[in-house]
């Protein structure tokens, strides 16, 4: 039996030891700084003449969900392939693959525009014999300016934005830019359909904190620190949300506090309220082809309001869990339709942006 003494002891050697444990997790965490420093590289503006690497760098600056970025990207004489890398799939929360092929026509617009810098812009094709890969091909065509430069600023602003609505000329230039065949957007700024749609986002939040497999799975692409984030130049580092930096031993513990549907669903509703709009992205049909389609549109939508001045956020939740797909489309005016994208828009600060892995590691 240890008498009090020798547990006191043994007491006071565990927290020295716990409190160096700690001290050094601190030490290792990473410079805030480095990151970004790390991360400006990847969104140096393009060449005078760019190479197909340069285009690919500028393709990875797409939106894709939890910044897996699952995609390869294959360099031809004429094109660059972009193919789904399903070994960065998110099952739980994409078991259809939907996220990854929308993620793809971001890539797919990003490139295109990145092309017509040096006067190469041509088409996009889907080819669905080739394992669901995206064709970029080269032609003589220019791209648009202003959406090529909002590449390396465009960003998922995941916070509260400043309320202020946004004129209907620049409503308007959002519709007319994010126009692309078999794609349909609605625009929502009236107040209380934005409030119902919030009701959406909650109720599908609540469901996904509710799955355990969701949260695991959410919790694999988290990053606390500086070092994780550059370690794997993926995932969501908390400073890019918003949130501190933490070392990675404490990272997970206070995010499972924290994460709870009461906090959440506040976050999500002042978010929503705060925002000038939301945008709702539907293809015509619910196939990977259709998915490369609404990446396209969202994509410029989402340069465009960088061009224009604005912030957006994914807050897909209502197209995520599909017992609330019909809710959403009949309130958008869409019925019997599979809703897409649901965006958020407004005005805010930036916030520092998600890395990119380095493109070396996604050509094949």
């Amino acid at each position: 039996m240890v008498n009090r003494r020798g547990l006191l002891i043994g007491g006071g050697a565990a927290t020295l030891v716990l409190g160096r444990v700690a001290w050094l997790g601190w030490r290792q965490m990473g410079s805030v700084a480095d990151y970004e420093a790390a991360v400006a590289t990847s969104r140096a503006v393009l060449p005078v003449a760019p190479e197909a690497r340069d285009l690919i760098r500028y393709a990875t600056l797409a939106p894709n969900g939890h910044n897996t970025q699952a995609w390869r990207f294959r360099p031809g004489t004429d094109h660059i392939a972009i193919l789904p890398d399903m070994t960065r799939r998110t099952p739980v929360v994409d078991p259809d693959d939907h996220h990854v092929f929308v993620s793809l026509g971001c890539a797919a617009e990003n490139l295109m525009l990145a092309a017509g810098a040096s006067g190469r812009a041509g088409e996009i094709v889907f080819d669905p014999t080739a394992d669901g890969s995206v064709l970029v091909r080269f032609g003589g065509g220019s791209g648009d300016q202003a959406l090529l430069d909002a590449i390396p600023k465009r960003q998922s602003t995941r916070s509260d934005y400043d309320g202020s609505t946004v004129s209907a000329p620049d409503l308007a230039l959002l519709a007319a830019t994010s126009a692309v065949p078999g794609v349909d957007l609605v625009l929502v700024t009236d107040r209380a359909q934005m409030t119902r749609i919030a009701d959406l986002v909650v109720a599908g939040n609540t469901v996904q904190i509710g799955d355990p497999a969701f949260v695991a799975e959410l919790k694999h692409w988290l990053r606390f620190s500086p070092t994780a984030a550059l370690q794997t130049n993926d995932g969501l580092f908390s400073v890019a949300g918003g949130n501190p930096a933490l070392p990675e031993w404490l990272g997970p513990w206070l995010f499972g506090m924290a994460f709870t549907v009461k906090t959440e669903t506040a976050r999500y509703a002042e978010q929503i309220a705060t925002s000038a709009g939301i945008a709702v992205f539907a293809g015509a049909k619910a196939d990977p082809e259709h998915w490369v389609q609404v990446g396209r549109s969202c994509q410029r939508f989402a340069l465009q309001a960088t061009a224009l001045g604005l912030k957006c956020a994914f807050v897909n939740q209502p197209v995520e869990v599909p017992g609330l797909r019909a809710d959403l489309a009949a309130l958008v005016g869409l019925p019997r339709r599979r809703p897409d994208i649901v965006m958020r828009f407004g005005r805010a600060a930036a916030l520092p942006y998600s890395a990119r892995r380095p493109v070396e590691s996604v050509m094949i």
